[in-house]
């Protein structure tokens, strides 16, 4: 695995955003995205991503290594389609795919990704990249927060590929 590139995070569960908010996002802005998750070595999560957007299809493979609640060293490359398809032999059995729309909103020189998944209609998740743990950030306008879940493994999409939370709101 690749320890050069790191990734910084925030992810907070945020109330199911309303229509006008989604109506906003640009056609280029949304991406229909299926994950699975392969079998791996212990403390490396490894997964697959056909990702398609309004113009094309794009597949990725995707290792990373926790570095602590908000960081970790990513390695992520595009595949073809048919080493996207020899790849889902190796799935996880112990997971599902996720399946989700994503949606990006910029905001003050971030980008802030929503994912709208299938199994919730009163929620979703958004991330926020950073280029370090302190990094100050401006959160998006009519998006209501429920709490910060960047600690919280049960809203890890690995973790939503065993069990999803259903916790009242």
């Amino acid at each position: 695995m690749d320890v050069q590139n790191k990734e910084i995070e925030k992810k907070f569960l945020i109330k199911y955003p309303d229509g006008e908010i989604l109506d906003a996002v640009p056609r280029e802005d949304r991406s229909y995205i299926k994950q699975t998750y392969l079998k791996s070595e212990k403390g490396i999560t490894s997964r697959i991503r056909l990702r398609r957007y309004a113009d094309g299809v794009e597949y990725t493979k995707t290792e990373k290594m926790r570095i602590s609640d908000m960081s970790c060293y990513e390695d992520e490359r595009v595949i073809s389609e048919a080493e996207y398809a020899a790849e889902l032999k190796n799935a996880d059995p112990e997971r599902h795919p996720i399946e989700k729309e994503r949606l990006l909103l910029r905001c003050e020189g971030h980008i802030f990704e929503i994912d709208l998944y299938p199994f919730w209609s009163d929620r979703a998740i958004m991330e926020v990249e950073l280029l370090s743990e302190d990094e100050e950030y401006i959160l998006p306008d009519g998006i209501e927060i429920i709490r910060d879940v960047t600690g919280d493994k049960r809203y890890k999409n690995a973790r939503l590929a065993k069990e999803i939370p259903n916790e009242l709101l």
